[in-house]
């Protein structure tokens, strides 16, 4: 079904209809994509303001997860009216009044490998916006059962890092990470990060997203994309699938 512009979405998306990858017919894609954001905390709220932003007709929040004073020094679509509240609703409430013609679908839950074939299926492309290990691994697990691409986002202190995979075509997550860290390295987690550096690697997510979905550029598969940014140092670093990789192999 071709789908035609009201005057106020020329004017909405005037800036993407002028660049000649994209044009009528890539904000036609994206008007008819659907990306699932898992995580809407720091990474999610980056991503999901420029997926909501660009025009994704759908965008799906998973998080169970509630507004805390801590969060709002990184985590922008909460406010602090919103402490307390669901995370996935309070995003909803913001996304809205960005983009009220996108479709925001939430699911207040916790990610479960069991479940994830119920939903997975009415997205195109996964932005994993968690901020643990184990997350993380979930994520990689249900995605590449259903052979859903996903965008891998990880923060740290002063360091981010983005891997975009292609289930059974490019390395994955566990061909990066197939151990476990180590506890003292987990508890690193309550140094930091520095809130800016939220937005920057879920902007960087939302982008290789809106790629995949309009099939333009280079994505970064097969190569983790990492930043330092005290320095701010910027490197790709090419990777293999792994033949040993605990998930993929």
């Amino acid at each position: 079904m071709t789908i035609s512009f009201t005057p106020e979405q020329a004017l909405r998306y005037a800036r993407q209809l002028a660049l000649p990858e994209i044009g009528r017919p890539g904000q036609r894609r994206l008007l008819k994509s659907r990306v699932l954001v898992v995580g809407a905390g720091g990474l999610g709220s980056a991503a999901g303001f420029y997926l909501v932003a660009a025009g994704v007709g759908t965008v799906g929040l998973m998080d169970d997860d509630r507004v805390d004073l801590t969060n709002l020094q990184r985590q922008i679509a909460h406010r602090t009216v919103d402490v307390g509240a669901l995370k996935v609703r309070s995003a909803r409430r913001m996304f809205r009044a960005l983009n009220p013609e996108v479709s925001i679908r939430i699911h207040p839950v916790r990610l479960d490998a069991g479940s994830a074939g119920d939903w997975l299926s009415d997205y195109d492309w996964v932005i994993d916006a968690t901020d643990t290990f184990e997350s993380k691994v979930r994520v990689a697990r249900v995605c590449h059962v259903a052979g859903r691409p996903y965008v891998h986002g990880g923060i740290r202190r002063y360091y981010g890092q983005v891997l975009t995979v292609l289930p059974g075509r490019t390395a994955c997550y566990r061909c990066l990470f197939p151990d476990e860290p180590p506890p003292a390295a987990r508890r690193i987690r309550s140094q930091g990060p520095l809130g800016a550096l939220a937005g920057l690697v879920g902007t960087i997510q939302a982008m290789e997203a809106i790629k995949g979905v309009l099939g333009i550029g280079i994505l970064l598969t097969n190569r983790v994309l990492t930043c330092e940014v005290l320095s701010m140092a910027f490197r790709t670093v090419a990777i293999r699938r792994n033949a040993h990789c605990p998930l993929c192999a």
